[in-house]
């Protein structure tokens, strides 16, 4: 069954379409009445996990048909989504919880219909990472979102160390094993003065929100243990001190780009005057570069 797209679709009706549904991060009330219908009215579900997803169905009384579509199998699985909706069938992406592609699979099934020329169409709803940021009490109206570290402690530092003069809060996903690693890494990237907003099993009933300083809160987790499980979204603030560093030295760093003078001999020059490190300037100096393209 082909569902009929909104009026202002571009593509023919030829082919299907594909919606990319947001299900509940843990409160299932917060399942939107769109997505029932949606979910209820399509070919199939392309889910992360189709043991998990099946006890979503089950509880809405949804029989739509399940395919995995998970990290190992996404690009061979994307090819056989485009042909059935090449064929008219029109389907559904979820992934174990939250809106799919944030952290989770889904970009290269979607980039493909979109090259495809099949309709993508989001169906919003829940994200962990919205979700934590609206009732975190940290700045919002600038954020990078940095997704999982790496697993291996130097690449996760390394990672952490080049993020160390960025002014928007940053938000990291955390699992039950990794937590108290990577807040440990962070306070030594970020330094245990800075501030940290930790919010766990976000609209379940464990739901909790831990605040302060890095030192502070890493004692909280090591005297409640039981805190420690559950998933995880750590919001950073950001170093507001270079913020304002970096408004000064990129007037600098256009005025020497202007003259034609070399990328790294910027950064040497720059990074001497304002004392900031080489590789903090460098990272700047390509996205005005990239800006003034």
């Amino acid at each position: 069954m082909t569902l009929t797209p909104p009026d202002n679709s571009m593509h023919a009706e030829k082919f299907g379409q594909l919606f990319v549904v947001a299900t509940p991060i843990g409160n299932l009330q917060d399942i939107t009445q769109r997505a029932l219908q949606v979910l209820e009215s399509v070919d199939w579900i392309a889910a992360e996990d189709t043991r998990h997803s099946k006890k979503l169905c089950q509880h809405f009384g949804i029989n739509t048909r399940l395919i995995s579509l998970h990290d190992f199998n996404e690009q061979e699985r994307s090819q056989q989504l485009l042909a059935k909706l090449q064929a008219g069938e029109s389907g559904a992406l979820i992934s174990d919880a939250g809106t799919p592609l944030i952290s989770d699979p889904g970009y290269h099934l979607v980039s493909l219909l979109r090259d495809s020329g099949v309709r993508v169409t989001p169906v919003p709803g829940p994200s962990a990472m919205i979700t934590a940021l609206c009732a975190a009490g940290m700045p919002t109206d600038r954020f990078s979102f940095e997704g999982f570290l790496p697993a291996k402690a130097p690449k996760r530092l390394a990672v952490l160390q080049s993020l160390v003069h960025e002014p928007r809060t940053l938000v990291f996903y955390e699992s039950t094993h990794r937590l108290m690693d990577s807040l440990a890494a962070m306070a030594s990237a970020f330094g245990e003065a800075r501030l940290v907003t930790v919010a766990k099993e976000l609209t379940k009933q464990f739901e909790r929100f831990v605040s302060g300083t890095f030192a502070e809160v890493i004692v909280q987790f090591e005297e409640n243990v039981d805190w420690q499980r559950g998933e995880f979204v750590v919001m950073v603030a950001g170093d507001s001190k270079d913020a304002d560093e970096i408004i000064e030295f990129d007037n600098l760093a256009k005025i020497c780009l202007a003259q034609g003078l070399p990328v790294k001999q910027i950064s040497e020059i720059v990074a001497d005057f304002y004392q900031i490190k080489k590789k903090v300037v460098y990272q700047r100096l390509l996205e005005l570069k990239e800006t003034d393209a």
